[in-house]
């Protein structure tokens, strides 16, 4: 039970101390990673009126009943809350020969999602995104077991930055509900669109759909990990069951639970930030991996990270030799594919293309 979460060991602290970020995925900007009272981008801005609440604000823009949220210390603390209460949906059920309820969770996948069914003492089973990572519900029925209790996916995919429409979230909640199963969808980079749909900050979104549940948080797409607010989304009774597991864990402070209201009274300013963040440097990235012939993987439209494979090395090889030089990327051995690294880029502009030039180099050197 609870096993290690390497990928987490390996980058705590990491981000803070490299010459070039390209690692980070929420997006930070020019804002280092030292945290703030007041985060800069929630500086100045107005706080809602009294009486407003995260869990009406976030309900607005999911259009569900408050009682469908519940409010959790950041998206792992939701993941976490929502694999438990998916797994064991009856909190009384004590039959000592029942099997274990079993996850089926996309391959490949961020760490922590595979590992947490496990902590919470169920098994895991996995299915193949297919070729160009694109999820395929089909492969998921032909994967669900008896035991099957909790399907689990990342919208965008992370790591390959896959989007995935309302219209295949809902074939793959049906495939779930069906078999008496809950679809979990983390997404945390679905609002990593160009053009925004109707969905929360503009991403699609599974929530509302029969089965289904979702995570989301301040963190990434407006590049709010000082305030650690994260949620889930899902029908009542699930709610109800999740909130159950929620005080096993750490809840949300005050003062960031004030914050977080800032926040959401000014989605507008925050997405158009993000929103301009996220096109910018989708743009250099993608031109990276155009001019670069040792460089192979397919880029996402509008995505801001990628899993690619370097022809010449390794992902091991070339994660420790652009660290030697100051360039922070992620080994793809914490997603299942040592000859892979993973992208993102989640800083300023100036702070990306520099990195990108420095692992340009760094690539160079394998020729």
């Amino acid at each position: 039970m609870f096993p290690r979460l390497a990928y987490l060991e390996w980058i705590t602290g990491r981000p803070e101390v490299a010459l070039y970020d390209l690692a980070t995925s929420d997006m930070r900007g020019d804002r280092d990673h030292e945290p703030d009272i007041v985060p800069e981008p929630l500086e100045g801005l107005v706080d809602p009126p009294t009486g407003a609440t995260l869990e009406t604000q976030i309900a607005g823009e999911y259009g569900v009943h408050p009682e469908q949220v519940l409010v959790t210390a950041g998206a792992s603390v939701a993941n976490f809350v929502a694999t438990a209460a998916a797994l064991y949906p009856d909190a009384d059920a004590t039959d000592p020969e029942a099997a274990e309820p079993t996850a089926l969770v996309e391959k490949p996948t961020y760490e922590p999602l595979l590992k947490t069914p496990q902590a919470v003492g169920g098994d895991v089973n996995r299915f193949i995104r297919e070729e160009k990572s694109r999820l395929v519900p089909d492969r998921v029925a032909k994967a669900m077991t008896d035991d099957t209790r909790l399907v689990t996916v990342t919208n965008r995919h992370n790591p390959s930055g896959r989007l995935a429409g309302r219209e295949t979230l809902a074939e793959m909640a049906a495939v779930a509900d069906d078999n008496d199963a809950r679809l979990l969808v983390d997404e945390v980079y679905a609002p990593y669109v160009a053009e925004p749909v109707d969905g929360p900050f503009g991403g699609p979104t599974a929530a509302g759909l029969d089965g289904a549940v979702v995570t989301n948080s301040l963190t990434k797409f407006h590049g709010l990990s000082d305030l650690r607010i994260g949620w889930l989304v899902a029908d009542r009774p699930f709610v109800e069951r999740a909130r159950s597991v929620a005080y096993h864990v750490p809840g949300v402070s005050g003062p960031g639970r004030a914050l977080g209201k800032r926040a959401f009274h000014n989605t507008d300013e925050l997405d158009a930030r993000s929103r301009e963040l996220v096109a910018t440097n989708a743009d250099l990235l993608a031109s990276f991996v155009e001019n670069r012939e040792d460089v192979e993987g397919v880029l996402a439209p509008g995505s801001t990270f990628a899993f690619l494979d370097p022809v010449n090395v390794d992902g091991d090889e070339l994660t420790e030799t652009a660290w030697e030089e100051g360039v922070l990327v992620v080994p793809g051995r914490f997603f299942g594919d040592e000859e892979r690294i993973r992208v993102s880029l989640g800083r300023s502009p100036d702070h990306v293309a520099a990195g990108l030039d420095a692992l340009a180099d760094v690539l160079d050197s394998f020729r």
